[in-house]
């Protein structure tokens, strides 16, 4: 494979990404019709870990777990807190709003990384983080009175504990090289073994064995969970991670147009101008810039 036929299916891969993971944040607000939250979100996540598992016996790969402490703190964060989160904010709020709060990680891992990481906060980032503060703002529109709070927050909750769970995965990167797909397998079933602790412990409507619900948890399980992971390892492989980063950015986005058309929720004029310093925001913390028309770390 050339280089350039490598770049082109790194591309194709991004592009399918972000699409399968657009998606699927309009199935989960779906399939809210058919059961509780936090029902839906660990059965689909004890699913896709024992499909990674699958992964691992099939590629041959050690079944040997990483330290257990730091991969379990990084499960209850990063699928446990995100996800149980995330499901939970959709039972009141529009799937392309809560999208697009729960995608604000970035910043939250910039601050958290120097809090906990000791990494400098530079200028640039300083910066993105201002446009960012604007950019909540303006989607929030506190000046209304705040009317859909909960929601609000229970999204930016879940992009603070995703943040946390990859500031923590940098960690163990760091210090112990895990193979990527083993510590995403182990962490998914802490993760999902703490949302079956959540689903036992609170009390939520029965579950609706429609085909709607077996669709939308099929897709969530096959697509979003599994092979959406595996495009995205690929474009990480082959593309600069900033570039992989900033366009993965686009998530949000077409959440939110596909919520606009499949679920009629349509953005207000804040929340497009919200979207707008949000991805400036994204662009600074990223330290990406152009330089003669290709894109270059700042």
């Amino acid at each position: 494979m050339t280089p350039s036929s490598s770049s082109r299916g790194a591309v194709l891969a991004l592009l399918a990404t972000i699409i399968i993971w657009a998606y699927s944040w309009v199935v989960m607000k779906q399939v809210l019709q058919h059961a509780g939250p936090f029902d839906f979100a660990a059965i689909r996540y004890v699913l896709g870990a024992l499909v990674l598992f699958g992964v691992l016996l099939v590629t041959k790969q050690s079944l040997r777990p990483p330290p257990l402490l730091p991969t379990a703190l990084i499960g209850l964060c990063q699928t446990t807190a995100f996800q149980g989160l995330g499901q939970w904010a959709l039972v009141s709020g529009g799937a392309g709003h809560v999208a697009l709060l729960a995608y604000t990680m970035p910043f939250w891992a910039v601050l958290l990384a120097w809090v906990m990481l000791d990494e400098r906060l530079t200028s640039r980032r300083w910066l993105g983080l201002g446009l960012a503060a604007i950019g909540l703002t303006c989607v929030i529109e506190p000046w209304h009175g705040l009317g859909g709070v909960r929601s609000t927050l229970l999204a930016i909750g879940a992009g603070f504990a995703w943040a946390m769970g990859t500031v923590l995965s940098k960690h163990v990167f760091q210090r112990h090289a895990p193979s990527p797909l083993s510590l995403t397998a182990w962490q998914m079933l802490f993760g999902a073994l703490g949302l079956v602790v959540v689903t036992l412990c609170v009390p939520q409507r029965p579950i609706d064995w429609t085909w709607g619900f077996i669709g939308g948890l099929a897709y969530s399980v096959v697509f979003a969970s599994s092979i959406a992971w595996g495009l995205w390892l690929i474009v990480l492989h082959r593309l600069p991670t900033a570039v992989a980063s900033i366009a993965s950015l686009g998530v949000p986005i077409v959440s939110v147009l596909l919520a606009w058309a499949i679920l009629h929720e349509q953005p207000t004029s804040m929340e497009i101008l919200g979207i707008a310093f949000i991805l400036l925001g994204l662009v600074a913390v990223s330290g990406i810039r152009l330089r003669g028309g290709r894109a270059a770390r700042g």
